[in-house]
This record gives C-alpha cells, structure tokens and sequence, in this order.
C-alpha cells in the first residue's frame, strides 16, 4: 500500500486531499499542529472513508525542531513515501516571528516544507516515482522579495509576506525537479483556486468554491497517469499553467535554496 503525508490536513483543502487519497487506497499521514487535532481528522475521514488507512502524525510548522520530530516521525512510520503534498499554509495579519526567529508566514508557508521535504527524501525515492506537490496560490505572480531583508518588520505588510512565500514555493518546486530528476522523483506546484477556507477568510475576508473544488489539482498531481514523469511545472485547474518569470530564474532559485540551507540548519 502507497504512503502519502499531507501537511495541514486537519482542515480544509489538506483535508479533503486526505480524504481523497484514503479513498484511492493510499495509507494517509494526516499532519496536523497537534495530536489532538490531528486525531480529530482521521475520525472525521473515517465516518466517510470506512476503509481509510490513517495515521495522524503531528509539529508545530512554525517550529524548525518540531519539523524535524515531524520528519523522524514520518520516517518511522513510512520508510518508503509515494505522495508529499505540501499544504499547510498561513496568512499573517500582522508581523510576528517564529520560534526560530524568522517572519513567520515565510517560516511556515516555505522554511518548514523545505526543512521536512529535504528531510524524506529517502523515503520519497525508495518508494520509486514518488511525487512532491506543493500547494502554491496565483498570488505567487504578484510575489518579489529581497532574501536580506524578507524577515524584517520593515518590509512586512500581510499580501506582500504571504504572495512572497508562494513565490518561494514554486522557487522551491522548481529548483527541486531539477535535483531529484535523476532519482525519478517528481516536484510540481499548484495554484488551488479560490477555495472557501479559513485562510481566504483570515486574509481575504471573503468564500469561494468548494474545498472539493480546492483539493482537484493536488489529487491530480499526486495520482494522475497523466503526469507520470512530469516535473518543474506549475498546474492550475488540473491542467498546465504558465507561473511568473520570476520563479523560473534558476539564480533566484539556487539564492533562495542556499539560503534555506542555512536559515534551517540542513
């Protein structure tokens, strides 16, 4: 049976792209900010899913030590990993740091995926054709930041903090496919649409489609034949999708990745 973690699966569209992948026989890591709330989840997917194979597991992402507990956790319970999604995602109203002293829609949204995402990559290529998906947005076409000054109060203000870490995140997807090519692992972003969740509403103030709607092109790119070998792209609506020049500058990339590097403690 086929392993997939999903980060931010207690809610919303991690939710449902648990539910989803249950439903297709994967066995779900279901992450959520605590064991409790994670536990919750897996309940909640079984009284739909009677058959589901969960586990919850669980970290603060805001938290660097709690990312790596998350990682031997996950290591633990599967050697061997088909399916990362990277979900879980934060809008900031107000500057704060995390407990490692970074902006912290930046620590969450981008730091903490590199972090774990770095940290399985042995069970990601035992698996064979194993696949990364991170959950991006269309704002990270409006995103720029400077890497000396993304976590200083003077420069935050909350649509630009959250638009940079989306743009981090396709950097990041991208720069990625190209270094795990040769180990036949995958690593593709996504915009998810806008989808009704406690996000859109902490940041936007406003609904919009169903988180069914919103989990489409996550279960897509984690389980279509379709993009069997299909890697550095950006998808939107299950389909291909053009994202900004600035994700593709491969200097921009290679910056943003060493800086990471160091910012984490990799």
């Amino acid at each position: 049976m086929d392993t997939a973690l999903i980060t931010g699966a207690t809610d919303g569209i991690g939710k449902q792209t648990a539910l989803e992948l249950a439903a297709r026989g994967f066995r779900v890591l279901v992450h959520g900010r605590t064991l409790a709330s994670a536990s919750k989840a897996c309940d909640e997917i079984r009284a739909k899913v009677m058959a589901a194979k969960l586990e919850p597991v669980h970290g603060d992402l805001s938290s660097l030590a709690e990312v790596r507990r998350l990682a031997d956790d996950a290591r633990r319970i599967a050697p061997a990993l088909k399916v990362l999604v990277n979900n879980a995602g934060v809008y900031m109203n107000a500057f704060g740091r995390s407990a490692d002293g970074f902006e912290m829609t930046f620590a969450v949204n981008h730091l903490a995926h590199f972090l774990l995402t770095n940290l399985l990559l042995e069970p990601l290529r035992k698996a064979g054709r194993a696949r990364v998906v991170h959950v991006s947005s269309v704002a990270h076409t409006r995103g720029a930041f400077e890497l000396d000054t993304i976590n200083e109060p003077s420069t935050f203000s909350p649509y630009r903090a959250y638009a940079a870490s989306k743009l981090a995140n396709v950097l990041f997807s991208n720069a990625l496919a190209r270094r795990l090519r040769a180990d036949g692992v995958t690593s593709n972003a996504l915009h998810p649409g806008v989808i009704t969740t406690k996000l859109l509403k902490a940041g936007f103030n406003m609904s919009g489609a169903s988180v069914q709607r919103g989990s489409e092109t996550s279960v897509f790119l984690a389980v279509s034949p379709l993009v069997e070998g299909i890697t550095g792209r950006y998808f939107s609506d299950a389909r291909e999708a053009s994202p900004s020049s600035l994700s593709n500058d491969e200097a921009f990339q290679l910056g943003l990745w060493e800086r990471s590097v160091t910012w984490t403690g990799l």
